[in-house]
């Protein structure tokens, strides 16, 4: 097997992102700003940020046979993404979203298509694969295979991250909060699990739920970040002028929290950089357009101020 850092485990989306003046409310037309088509997916575009910053990254998920799909999987290969087991249901289409994006200040409104291609099974899932890893990076697609997949790493000593992204919380979620390492949400999920509209004490209750690490993410408000140890700490976000997008930001965060991680970063220290990261990528159209790299990072860490 190869050594990998870093399974990812969701669903990989093509991306349509156009920047507006404003928002539809009715029946109307209006020219787009800019445009770009790229990868997308919360788990997708984790993965790829850890590769753009130079951790060997793998993905798992099953694709149509359609442009999309084989574009998807182009991208991820120009990445150094792996995509052995990414797997190609033929005759089948691949998730699309159209995303527009307000000029102002960058807010989104999303239209989603899940497509046709089937959810990975459990007995396509490379067991030896996901036990040789460090991380196991899921949000709870393919639902049956993340939870089999996420207690075959924990049984093989590897951790499992959970992504909990804004206006995705499921009850079954909690499910699998027992199996997970580290597990980082949005300031929305957070209270949906929890039923805290207080964000400090929504951070420490999701440790009730098994993680040995929570951290509830909101924005520009910043993160908060708690551990079963005892640490606890506010982290705030670096405010960029003139935000371009945020689609993508926090899937980043997450990706480079890892990445922080794996290089034996201490927690504030990896917050800080994985911060860093959203913010430097909101400077770009679409969720992957800015990206940033490891070198790229480090400079602006350099010059930083919050």
């Amino acid at each position: 097997m190869r050594d990998i850092d870093v399974v990812g485990l969701g669903v990989s989306v093509m991306d349509i992102v156009q920047r507006v003046d404003h928002f539809p409310v009715g029946e109307g037309v209006q020219r787009a700003l800019d445009m770009t088509i790229q990868g997308g997916g919360p788990v997708a575009t984790a993965i790829v940020t850890l590769a753009r910053l130079g951790a060997s990254a793998a993905m798992l998920d099953v694709v149509g046979t359609d442009w999309k799909g084989e574009r998807i999987l182009h991208e991820f290969q120009n990445e150094g993404v792996h995509t052995d087991h990414i797997r190609q249901a033929t005759g089948c289409d691949s998730a699309l979203a159209h995303v527009m994006v307000h000029k102002d200040d960058g807010a989104r409104t999303i239209v989603y298509h899940a497509g046709t291609a089937p959810e990975l099974s459990v007995d396509q899932l490379p067991r030896a694969l996901i036990e040789s890893a460090q991380f196991l990076h899921i949000n709870g697609r393919h639902w049956e295979a993340c939870l089999q997949a996420s207690a075959w790493a924990r049984e093989a000593g590897a951790r499992v991250s959970f992504d909990g992204g804004a206006h995705r919380y499921r009850p079954e979620m909690r499910e699998l909060l027992p199996l997970v390492d580290v597990c980082i949400v949005a300031r929305d999920f957070a209270q949906r699990c929890t039923g805290e509209t207080d964000v400090t004490k929504a951070v420490a209750k999701l440790l009730d739920e098994g993680p040995s690490l929570a951290v509830v993410t909101d924005g520009v408000k910043g993160s908060w970040v708690h551990t079963r140890e005892g640490e606890t700490f506010h982290r705030p976000a670096y405010l960029l002028p003139d935000v371009v997008d945020t689609t993508g930001c926090g899937d980043s965060f997450h990706g480079a929290f890892l990445f922080g991680l794996l290089r034996g970063m201490g927690l504030e220290e990896t917050t800080s950089f994985a911060s860093a990261v959203a913010a430097l990528n909101s400077q770009h159209l679409g969720g992957r357009g800015g990206l940033p790299t490891l070198e790229q990072v480090t400079a602006f860490l350099s010059t930083a101020q919050e």
